[in-house]
C-alpha cells in the first residue's frame, strides 16, 4: 500500500487558508483527498487564555487540543477514520456536526500552528505557506468578523492588534522559511492552486 501523502498547509489569519482549502475540495473526492482542518481542536470558552484585559485569546497555540490534532493525523495517515466534534466558533445557536473523516491516499492537515506543533510537523510531506500582505488581512478578517459574524469593528481592531498579529509574528511567520511552496495571495491563489493540483492529479495517478 502506497504511503499517504500528508501536506500541510499555514498562513495568518486572513491569509485566505479557508478560501484556498474550499477550492481544493472541489477539485478532489474525498476518497482522493481528505482535509482536517485544525480549527475543529479549539479547547472550549472556559479552556481559553484571558489577557490582561481580561479578553480571550484565541489565536494561541494551546487554544487548541493539540494532543487530540496529533492523534487524529497519525490515525489518518494509518488508515483508520476519525471522528470529531465540528467547532461551531463558539455561537451557542449553533449545534455542532458530528464529523468523520475517511482515510484517503492524499491528507491536507491546515490551520494556523501545523508547522509550529513539534510533534505533527514531521509528519508533514509538503509544506505550503499561503503569504498576504498584512493590510489585506486586516482588511479580510474585518470583512469575516464584522459583516459575516455580528462581532463589533472595535473587538475586531483590538483582537488583530493585541492577538492576531503578535502571534503571527512569534508563531507562524518564522516558519515561512521551511515551506516548501509559497503561494502568494495578494490578488488571488489561481496559479498556485493550478501548481498543486497538478502535482496532487500526478501524485493520485
Amino acid at each position: 500500500m502506497k504511503k499517504t501523502l500528508v501536506i500541510g498547509i499555514s498562513g495568518g489569519s486572513g491569509s485566505g487558508k479557508t478560501s484556498f482549502i474550499r477550492h481544493l475540495r472541489q477539485m478532489f473526492s474525498e476518497e482522493e483527498v481528505c482535509i482536517l482542518s485544525q480549527d475543529d481542536y479549539y479547547l472550549p470558552r472556559e479552556n481559553q487564555f484571558k489577557d490582561q484585559n481580561g479578553e480571550y485569546n484565541f489565536d494561541l497555540p494551546k487554544s487548541f487540543n493539540k494532543k487530540k490534532f496529533r492523534a487524529d493525523v497519525e490515525q489518518l495517515i494509518a488508515g483508520k477514520p476519525v471522528t470529531i466534534e465540528e467547532y461551531t466558533f463558539n455561537n451557542p445557536k449553533v449545534k455542532p456536526k458530528t464529523l468523520t473523516f475517511q482515510p484517503a491516499p492524499v491528507l491536507v492537515v491546515e490551520g494556523l500552528f501545523v508547522f509550529h506543533f513539534k510533534k505533527v510537523a514531521p509528519l508533514l510531506d509538503l509544506k505550503i505557506f499561503i503569504n498576504t500582505k498584512e493590510n489585506l488581512k486586516v482588511i479580510r478578517r474585518i470583512h469575516r468578523d464584522q459583516v459575516e459574524r455580528g462581532y463589533p469593528i472595535e473587538d475586531v481592531l483590538y483582537k488583530y492588534q493585541h492577538h492576531v498579529l503578535p502571534s503571527f509574528e512569534r508563531y507562524i511567520l518564522p516558519y515561512k522559511e521551511e515551506a516548501d511552496i509559497i503561494i502568494n495571495n495578494n490578488q488571488d491563489f489561481k496559479i498556485g492552486l493550478e501548481v498543486l493540483e497538478g502535482y496532487l492529479r500526478n501524485r493520485l495517478a
